[in-house]
């Protein structure tokens, strides 16, 4: 398919949360803007390896895709409740912090009503520029294909990148990416469960990792009713407790982005060291306690199904019989364990060089955003680039998080819309 004869005000790129608040906000303000929106999924998800039983999201469900932008929204949280006949029932349990399937259901039900904005199953392939007769750069050229191989090309002006993070896989496992016993917990209840399931005896699994992730991980398989034995395997002393005290959570606020944004980069980069432990390597109070308490009843027992390998490097991984053989070095000594599976809870990328921008980094001026999230262009490139999720370094660690997509939303749809005649109502308006 091509569709080259009248260009796109604007394509995004990816349909997870941060491009589903910018649809939302780009719909509520009646922007005339032809927007599309591109997804690589043949249907809405969101973190779906991840969505554990039991499992409750760590943000207020204020924080939605909508509310801090306009509470009168009905695409809230809040709205999505009443839809569905729990608000009452909600507001009885008392809490501020939903299940995350409860959120991700959420999620789904306001991209169903997104429908005609977004087309699944186009996975980019290239972006190219278009030049005009003068040689600049007045739009570019979106190519996808579909799980067929079919390939589609549509023109664009604007575009806005928001695909998330890549699976981030340490050095020592890079020779063992297409290994089955070795998966990142981005895929844990995909592929993990699955090997469970049909395991013919108990599995022996290592987790690598100290935050949540690897937290949670080792927390279900514990239950898991195939009873693995799980190491938890991490580099530190001891799981630490995130903090999310009040006046630290200030941090996530919206307004904290200019703030953060407009200091130096020294001082910028102090900041977020300062405050990694909001996000970074860091678990759940409640969750640090259950786990304690595993290795707690163990001592009690005199049983050792688990082991906690605190202080502990992975030299190297070998495949060898189904397996993996790991060299692990705790504190000077060297032991060689074999895994039925590795579980790698080592999280996320977000290297614009390796997003489907590289296609155009001649044109860039810059790999970091300005404030108002656009990349910096070389005169004679009209086309306006904007990030989602690729500017903690400048915008905050709030930036790979729910916490401010309705405020980042609100600011790329100003900026598309900005020079339109007559401008759309506000944003925030109620009716």
């Amino acid at each position: 398919m091509t569709d080259l004869h009248t260009p796109y005000d604007m394509i995004g790129i990816g349909f997870g949360p941060s491009n589903l608040a910018l649809a939302i906000a780009l719909q509520e303000c009646a922007a005339p803007l032809n927007a599309l929106f591109l997804e690589a999924k043949p249907e809405f998800s969101w973190h779906p390896g991840m969505l554990l039983d039991n499992s409750d999201m760590q943000v207020s469900f204020i924080k939605d895709l909508v509310t801090l932008r306009n509470p009168a929204s009905p695409f809230s949280f809040l709205s999505y409740l009443h839809a569905k006949g729990r608000i009452e029932r909600f507001v009885n349990r008392k809490t501020f912090f939903p299940s995350r399937h409860e959120f991700n259901d959420y999620f789904t039900w306001a991209a169903d009503q997104m429908q005609d904005v977004c087309a699944y199953d186009q996975r980019v392939e290239a972006v190219a520029p278009v030049q005009g007769s003068s040689g600049t750069v007045e739009l570019l050229d979106v190519v996808t294909t579909d799980a067929s191989g079919r390939e589609s090309r549509r023109r664009t002006k604007d575009l806005v990148l928001a695909i998330g993070g890549a699976p981030n896989i340490p050095e020592v496992f890079a020779d063992l990416r297409r290994n089955s016993a070795v998966l990142h917990s981005s895929s844990y209840v995909t592929q993990c469960k699955p090997k469970l399931a049909s395991a013919e005896h108990p599995l022996r699994i290592a987790v690598i990792g100290s935050g949540q992730s690897g937290a949670e991980i080792f927390w279900d398989l514990v239950n898991d009713p195939t009873q693995p034995n799980v190491d938890l395997i991490f580099r530190g002393q001891a799981l630490k407790p995130s903090d999310d005290s009040p006046f630290v959570n200030e941090i996530f606020g919206s307004a904290f982005t200019s703030d953060i944004y407009n200091r130096p980069k020294a001082v910028r980069e102090a900041f977020l060291t300062e405050y990694a432990h909001t996000n970074y390597a860091v678990v759940d109070g409640d969750l640090i306690d259950q786990i304690y308490g595993v290795f707690y009843e163990q001592d009690v027992t005199g049983t050792e199904p688990h082991k906690l390998w605190r202080n502990t490097q992975v030299h190297s991984a070998l495949a060898v019989d189904d397996g993996v053989e790991l060299t692990l070095s705790q504190r000077g000594d060297v032991s060689r364990q074999r895994y039925d599976l590795v579980i790698l809870a080592t999280g996320y990328t977000r290297r614009l060089d390796d997003t489907i921008l590289s296609d155009l980094a001649p044109w860039l001026t810059a790999d970091e955003a300005e404030r108002s999230y656009q990349l910096p262009t070389r005169e004679g490139f009209q086309p306006r680039l904007f990030l989602q999720g690729y500017c903690e370094a400048t915008h905050g660690l709030s930036d790979t998080l729910l916490s401010i997509l309705p405020r980042r939303a609100e600011e790329i749809t100003h900026s598309l819309i900005s020079g339109l005649t007559p401008m759309p109502k506000a944003l925030t308006a109620a009716e």
